[in-house]
């Protein structure tokens, strides 16, 4: 591809644009799926469907989020090189990132905002000849139930004008909750469960379009399907979700092996092999993650002005996007109140009001992302950090100062 300018002396000059498909993006994606097709197999009991009708066709591939290791069950069932929509987190690492950019070109997005950078970076994709990978959720389930897909997504599947292959993942959540930072024994099912041709795709309306999709990516995982996830630390870190008690409200947790207890009224319930909660009154985290959420949107943020709802002791960072992340202050307080975060480092105090942040979600397990005017803050806590609370408190007051109806908590 290639564009022609002119000089003062009326020349011309030719200036090349930089290609974002290579021939060793084919390279290192056969060397990849030498390494992770075994490891994947036998860690997360992958039953990976390959897809035959491939051919030699382009595709937008559209998978459901549940495990980290989603995009190379993708990878797996697809032939040829598959461009990965990813988050700038994963891209702000420095010279991790710049190997990351060299080896596979992941295309590059701003998690919860409208990125135009990154559309132009698919559209580039696609007239190159690349088939584009992404998870419309941008995030990964908590509770095993695939969260809330932006209607956008219809507008860019008709803009891009390829084949739709919509990729199912089940078991996922089973085998590796997002809360968790163990594998357990089990399986996952990974295939392609429908493709929608472009003739169909520019039929549809964008609301019928949208409304199918989430139909096909939809993924419940709050049942007992006759699996058992096996593991000794089958709750570990599930205080990462759970910042709400039904019997004494906002409260702090602990876990232990299979086990969650709440530090206030120290009552306790165990995660099972079958994901079922036992001495809980929810059966599964689903239905007490949904119970939490609806607990907040009542929450009366105004008595939380003055007193903060939660303290924890965190990491500030400062990421310079697509380059490095700085740390400010190694170790400082975070509290929570109902209309601003504030951060303290000794005498030094760090003031982040709502009105003032675009947004605020939480990355990977338990990262907290704080997009504030013009910078972009991360918060990372020990490992019971639970980030989720955070992100839960600031949508819930944007709801209420902008009389928003819907109850949408940022995920």
């Amino acid at each position: 591809m290639r564009f022609i300018i002119y000089n003062m002396n009326n020349e011309k000059n030719i200036v090349r644009k930089k290609q974002w498909v290579k021939f060793r993006h084919r390279i290192w994606r056969n060397i990849a799926y030498c390494v992770l097709y075994p490891y994947a197999r036998i860690r997360y009991g992958l039953h990976c469907e390959k897809f035959r009708e491939q051919g030699n066709r382009q595709y937008l591939i559209l998978y459901n989020h549940q495990t980290p290791f989603d995009q190379f069950f993708v990878g797996m069932s697809f032939k040829g090189v598959l461009y990965y929509v990813s988050t700038e987190d994963i891209l702000s690492n420095g010279w991790i990132s710049k190997l990351l950019r060299y080896l596979v070109a992941p295309i590059p997005f701003v998690k919860q905002t409208s990125d135009i950078a990154a559309v132009k970076t698919c559209v580039t994709v696609i007239r190159e000849g690349g088939s584009i990978a992404m998870a419309p959720e941008g995030n990964r389930t908590y509770s095993g139930e695939t969260v809330y897909i932006k209607p956008a997504v219809a507008k860019l599947i008709k803009f891009l004008k390829v084949p739709v292959a919509l990729y199912r993942i089940e078991g996922g959540y089973g085998v590796e909750p997002r809360w968790s930072d163990v594998i357990r024994k089990g399986h996952v099912h990974a295939y392609v469960s429908r493709v929608l041709e472009v003739e169909e795709v520019q039929s549809l309306s964008d609301e019928a379009l949208y409304e199918l999709i989430c139909k096909e990516l939809y993924v419940n995982e709050a049942r007992v399907d006759g699996q058992q996830y096996t593991h000794k630390n089958a709750a570990q870190f599930l205080e990462r979700v759970i910042y709400v008690c039904p019997d004494c409200g906002l409260s702090r947790f602990e876990s232990f092996r299979d086990t969650l207890t709440c530090l206030k009224c120290k009552k306790e319930t165990r995660y099972l092999p079958t994901k079922e909660l036992y001495g809980s009154k929810f059966r599964f985290v689903k239905d007490w993650y949904d119970w939490q959420k609806s607990f907040i949107n009542k929450l009366q943020l105004d008595a939380y002005i003055a007193t903060a709802l939660y303290e924890d002791v965190v990491t500030l960072i400062e990421v310079i996007l697509y380059e490095r992340k700085n740390i400010i202050w190694k170790k400082c307080t975070l509290s929570l109140f109902g209309n601003r975060l504030e951060l303290w480092h000794g005498d030094e105090k760090l003031q982040l009001a709502y009105d003032d942040c675009s947004t605020i979600t939480v990355l990977g397990r338990n990262k907290l992302n704080i997009y504030y005017d013009k910078k972009t803050y991360q918060v990372k806590g020990d490992k019971r950090f639970n980030a989720l609370k955070y992100m839960n408190i600031f949508y819930h007051y944007k709801n209420e100062t902008e009389k928003n109806s819907d109850e949408f908590l940022g995920i």
